[in-house]
């Protein structure tokens, strides 16, 4: 399993130069970061529609509105905020970064370089910008590029944990194992992670270090027992050490979690008819093909059962 690599979040925090006594509560609501995202579009629209803001504040409602919609993937309503908010105050980088953002997610990496660029010339010191522009170098399969961003973003923040595993993600992608290992030991270091434990336990995977490999899926596990993406990566290095057992406990688990995953349920398959469970791997491997039609694993593992297709 590769994931994606994920785009920093961009949002604005409370501040002296928005936060007053006077404000209203859906002023309040709006700039908190703590209030769900529901809640701050709700509040942030109505400071908007009310036009009692102008300037630089107008701008900060719009750039979290866009940005709650942003995470939401309303992507259209969002870049529509985030133009007005650009228009409100030019000079307010969160903008022009949260702008960025939607561009990324739209694949239009160009302008999302532009945007992000522009937010790094209003705020030399702003990281998640850095770390953005890296992001969309990526996207454009430009990856000495990507490692530059990235390490400025760390440059202005070393404890920047998202950079240290996007950085650590190029890294792996570029078969440069040392360096990934080391970017993906200081973000668990930092903020360790479902997604930080599976990115280190894949390198040390594709090195055959099986044993640290499933150390880091089982520390993955332990960081949030219901994400199936843990037990599945533990499974297939336990059938790769011939524990079959083993194996089809973790898949039993990743299936519980994450009933749709084709490959766990060919990997069950596998184990099962190791361990000379004909029924059970039958009933897997159908549901394989059931969920990605032919299926060569799947299908050759039929075959080989003597099952007719």
């Amino acid at each position: 399993m590769r994931p994606a690599l994920v785009a920093g979040f961009a949002l604005l925090f409370a501040s002296p130069q928005f936060a007053a006594a006077e404000d209203s509560p859906e002023w309040k609501t709006c700039i908190t970061v703590s209030n769900p995202g529901d809640q701050r579009i709700a509040a942030c629209t109505k400071v908007i529609d009310s036009k009692a803001e102008t300037g630089r504040r107008l701008a900060g409602a719009l750039c979290i509105r866009g940005h709650e919609l942003t995470e939401k993937r309303q992507l259209d309503a969002a870049l529509a905020d985030l133009d007005e908010a650009i228009k409100a105050d030019a000079t307010y980088a969160c903008a022009w970064n949260n702008r960025g953002r939607v561009y990324n997610f739209k694949r239009d990496y160009d302008r999302a370089i532009v945007d992000y660029s522009e937010a790094i010339k209003l705020d030399p010191q702003m990281a998640m910008a850095y770390n953005n522009r890296g992001d969309a170098y990526h996207g454009k399969g430009q990856l000495d590029r990507a490692i530059v961003e990235f390490t400025e973003a760390l440059k202005i923040d070393p404890n920047y944990a998202r950079a240290l595993g996007n950085r650590g993600w190029v890294h792996y992608k570029k078969r440069d194992y040392t360096r990934a290992l080391e970017d993906y030991s200081a973000e668990i270091r930092i903020a360790p992670s479902v997604l930080a434990y599976i990115n280190r336990g894949n390198v040390y995977r594709d090195t055959e270090d099986l044993d640290r490999a499933a150390a880091d899926y089982g520390a993955a596990i332990k960081v949030d027992p219901k994400d199936a993406r843990g037990w599945r990566n533990r499974g297939m290095i336990r059938l790769f050490k011939n524990d079959n057992k083993g194996g089809i406990a973790d898949y039993n688990e990743a299936l519980k979690y994450d009933p749709a995953d084709v490959y766990s349920w060919n990997n069950r398959g596998q184990a099962k008819m190791r361990v000379g469970d004909k029924k059970g791997a039958i009933a897997d491997f159908r549901k394989a093909l059931e969920l990605s039609p032919g299926l060569k694993p799947a299908t050759e593992s039929l075959k080989q059962l003597g099952v007719s297709l």
